[in-house]
């Protein structure tokens, strides 16, 4: 399985990004390979609109089947969602940490969104 966390850097030993369209990065981590590669996100940085929705697609495109970040907005849950991409909530500070809470089955699998859009 594919998991994209939101990320500061580009590798899962960094802090992580609570933010869901305007994280820096996303670190694409292969549970059956071990491998682990980072997507950049900076076209949606300081993106007027849209910025949930693009951020979505970058992590369909890079095959994710699950994200772990902070908070998502209802425009970044609804692609992911039909993307059939599950997202989850954590409050881990580095990748690894939420790796670790993942694996264990201690993250809380979100059903809609949990802040509004636009939320910074």
């Amino acid at each position: 399985m594919k998991i994209a966390f939101t990320s500061r850097g580009r590798s899962l030993d960094v802090l992580l990004d609570g933010r869901f369209g305007r994280t820096p990065f996303f670190v694409v981590h292969d549970t059956v390979s071990g491998e682990t590669a980072a997507v950049e996100n900076v076209q949606n940085l300081n993106a007027a609109q849209g910025a949930g929705i693009q951020a979505a697609v970058t992590v369909a495109n890079a095959g994710a089947e699950a994200v772990v970040t902070g908070h998502c907005g209802p425009k970044a849950f609804q692609v992911l969602q039909a993307a059939g991409i599950k997202v989850y909530q954590t409050g881990a500070l580095t990748g690894e940490e939420a790796l670790r809470q993942f694996e264990a089955g201690a993250l809380r699998q979100l059903d809609a969104a949990d802040v509004e859009g636009h939320w910074a």
